[in-house]
């Protein structure tokens, strides 16, 4: 029998992207008896295109990582129980400090950022990000990412119409300030500490967050009393709406039910 008793799943969006990035994956889940929540960041409410109409939102620009992580906490202890924490990109690194501090009783980190301490020397992640942090830009309005720039972080290789329509339905502004708390001790994780299952999903196509950063981070954890899986797949960083999206679902399904 699965130590994973839980029926609640948290699945935690990363950034440039709306919460509507998880409708097909929060359907699957569902039809599986989970009870599964999606909840949006702070000041991220509305849909991709009134977002990006409002564009630049200081408000928004305002919103910092300690606070999306602490609205992620005020919905976990709403809970009656201690949700899967499932997260995609900087949503991984979510998932992973929320686990660390005890807020889950599993996790997914589904291509995910890097916590604090690993530094992301790789290329691809440096050309996909380095405009996110804003250091030679205003913190105070939000980064809104072009097209282009959508075709060579999320869907490279995939056909142009779907490049678009997704662009259209998911892009949104993203905090600068955000950004940066990838890099202080918010994003701190003790890779020493026992922690309930761990499982981390990585793509040998994704520019965002290279496979490559995402093994460096499976080998960080040392802690031998805990189930760390990693695998690799060939996806790029749209790995949620990819054709592949439900193989990658039902092999975390599998893997909840195995722990």
């Amino acid at each position: 029998m699965s130590k994973i008793r839980s029926k609640t799943i948290v699945m935690i969006t990363g950034a440039y992207v709306s919460h509507a990035c998880w409708n097909d994956w929060r359907h699957f889940f569902e039809g599986y008896g989970y009870t599964v929540i999606t909840p949006p960041w702070p000041h991220k409410e509305a849909d991709a295109a009134t977002l990006r109409l409002n564009h630049p939102d200081r408000e928004l620009a305002s919103l910092t990582m300690q606070q999306t992580i602490d609205s992620y906490i005020d919905v976990i202890n709403g809970l009656s129980e201690k949700p899967i924490l499932m997260g995609h990109s900087f949503g991984g690194l979510f998932a992973q400090v929320l686990l660390n501090r005890g807020y889950g009783a599993a996790a997914v980190a589904i291509h995910a950022v890097p916590p604090q301490g690993i530094f992301p020397y790789e290329f691809s992640f440096l050309k996909s990000n380095a405009a996110t942090l804003g250091f030679f830009s205003s913190l105070d309005e939000p980064y809104l990412m072009p097209f282009k720039k959508w075709q060579y972080v999320f869907t490279n290789g995939m056909p142009l119409e779907v490049q678009k329509n997704s662009y259209y339905d998911l892009v949104i502004p993203e905090s600068k300030r955000a950004a940066r708390g990838g890099l202080t001790s918010t994003a701190h994780v003790d890779f020493k500490k026992e922690h309930p299952p761990l499982l981390l999903l990585a793509g040998r196509q994704d520019n965002c967050i290279p496979a490559h950063l995402c093994k460096r981070v499976y080998l960080s954890y040392q802690n031998k009393n805990s189930v760390t899986e990693y695998v690799e797949q060939d996806r790029n960083h749209f790995v949620l709406g990819q054709p592949t999206w439900k193989e990658d679902a039902n092999y975390i399904l599998n893997w909840i039910r195995r722990q």
